[in-house]
């Protein structure tokens, strides 16, 4: 990897985009490298929880435009093979990813964070939708997520007018989970994270599986869905240690199946 560094601790793999010089924005190799990185922590069963979150000033300025428009480039190729697999990758991964935002976020940037199942943010980061900018439409499920977690209208104004908006901001719109001093964010990100790889992480991958229906559903399809996947997590090990550690009064010890 020359673009993304992995690490794994304590059941985390913490992907780092790296590429600071440009404050991680995105060409093919990058894109290319973190989808096979959010591969490799799907299928590793040591990693039970993801945390994602980028080097130096910025967390993802969104698509390196120098790559856009070098010769032979295709807007819709990049769309299609560099961010959509990416956004359905985050999503389709059955474990907790945690985003930490360091910096700004922007453009392509900024969705990735807001696809992500928590998303904590530096004070001092900014997020905008600067596709309006340079005459684009929001990609990387913009479009999707953005009038689902704020509403149309919040959602219409930030695409259109490009507005940039601060972390306390985010927050109080409800597009971001909680906000962290800079000097503590990391710190914060990590405890989560790892907190979330000692849970029950079968269970949380099957929530997750319902959050995503969710938003597509009809009320009675979702109550079926919930129904069908209760029957799965009360068949896993960590749903019999749990009780079992409840009955015996001490910590539960699960292990992600």
């Amino acid at each position: 990897m020359q673009h993304i560094d992995v690490f794994i601790q304590n059941g985390v793999g913490r992907i780092t985009l790296n590429r600071p010089d440009v404050l991680n924005s995105f060409n093919m190799p990058m894109a290319k490298e973190l989808q096979q990185a959010l591969d490799d922590c799907a299928k590793d069963k040591m990693v039970r929880s993801i945390l994602l979150t980028g080097a130096g000033r910025a967390f993802c300025a969104g698509q390196d435009l120098a790559a856009a428009i070098a010769p032979g480039a295709d807007i819709k190729v990049i769309v299609r093979e560099q961010y959509n697999p990416i956004i359905l990758k985050i999503r389709n991964i059955e474990k907790p990813v945690v985003c930490a935002v360091n910096g700004v976020a922007a453009g392509a940037g900024a969705n990735i964070a807001l696809a992500c199942d928590i998303v904590l943010s530096a004070l001092s980061a900014t997020y905008i939708q600067s596709f309006s900018k340079i005459g684009l439409v929001p990609d990387s499920a913009g479009t999707f997520f953005l009038p689902r977690l704020i509403g149309l209208q919040r959602a219409t104004a930030l695409t259109m007018l490009a507005d940039k908006i601060t972390a306390q901001q985010a927050l109080e719109f409800g597009l971001i989970y909680k906000v962290f001093p800079d000097d503590t964010l990391m710190a914060e990100a990590l405890k989560m994270a790892e907190s979330l790889a000692q849970m029950p992480t079968k269970g949380l991958g099957l929530t997750k599986r319902l959050l995503n229906a969710s938003l597509n559903n009809t009320l009675e399809q979702q109550l079926d869905l919930e129904g069908e996947l209760q029957a799965e997590a009360a068949k896993t090990y960590d749903n019999a240690e749990g009780v079992k550690a409840f009955l015996e009064k001490r910590k539960p010890v699960f292990k992600g199946e």
